[in-house]
């Protein structure tokens, strides 16, 4: 085949793949348990808005891969971020099966021997996270980990406005399986007027030699209470 047409095949390839990509989504989503059709996320009372990201919410591409690269996407919303000399880092998306588990989707992060100096994942929110975001809002993070041994996280959440990035850390506290962080937004100084995008950078430390899966992530929205 002349390399003119082999290009415009290759094309025509990947734009087949993505769609298949997206009919896959959403057929295991609605034919798998637990029932992602439901989109069960525990919401506290005034909640206005709730999010599972995609990587616990449906299959995604790739579904796992060993001696990761910083940079390294899970998905359209998932980036995992390093900076290993010589990568002994693995990750595989694996199926929820406990009548604890509200998402389908976990996420499992084997790690061996790490000689660098940070590990982290970041997870993008839509666009919908920013509509109508105001500083009289608490974002909740609520998540569900499994852990060999213990592990020391942080959660950070970053929204970007204009020329400007807010940033909020939050230590998670690994005592249980299932916890949450809150950031109140009425102490930064974010403008409403230009929120642009949001993310939450999960930081591990100390991730050497350690397996964590990662069940369940959501994002809810609440207005804090006036004062």
């Amino acid at each position: 085949m002349p390399l003119s047409e082999l290009r415009g095949l290759r094309k025509k390839a990947n734009q087949a793949r993505r769609l298949i990509d997206r009919i896959n989504h959403v057929a295991v989503s609605r034919l798998t348990l637990p029932v992602i059709g439901s989109n069960a996320i525990r919401k506290p009372p005034r909640t206005e808005w709730a999010y599972r990201p995609q990587a616990w919410a449906g299959p995604v591409y790739p579904s796992g891969l060993a001696a990761v690269a910083s940079k390294q996407k899970i998905g359209d919303e998932v980036t995992i971020f390093h900076d290993c000399s010589q990568s002994e880092l693995a990750f595989r998306q694996v199926r929820n099966t406990s009548e604890e588990d509200f998402a389908p989707f976990g996420l499992r992060m084997d790690v061996f021997n790490f000689d660098g100096s940070f590990l982290s994942l970041a997870v993008e929110m839509p666009p919908a996270a920013l509509e109508g975001l105001k500083r009289s809002h608490i974002l909740r993070l609520d998540m569900r980990i499994e852990s060999e041994r213990p592990q020391e996280m942080f959660a950070r959440l970053n929204i970007r406005h204009g020329p400007n990035t807010e940033q909020i850390v939050r230590e998670l506290d690994m005592g249980g399986q299932n916890f949450y962080v809150e950031f109140d937004l009425y102490y930064t100084q974010f403008n409403e007027d230009r929120g642009d995008s949001m993310w939450v950078d999960l930081i591990f430390e100390g991730p050497s030699m350690n397996q964590v899966t990662i069940r369940d992530v959501t994002m809810i929205r609440r207005p804090r209470a006036s004062i």
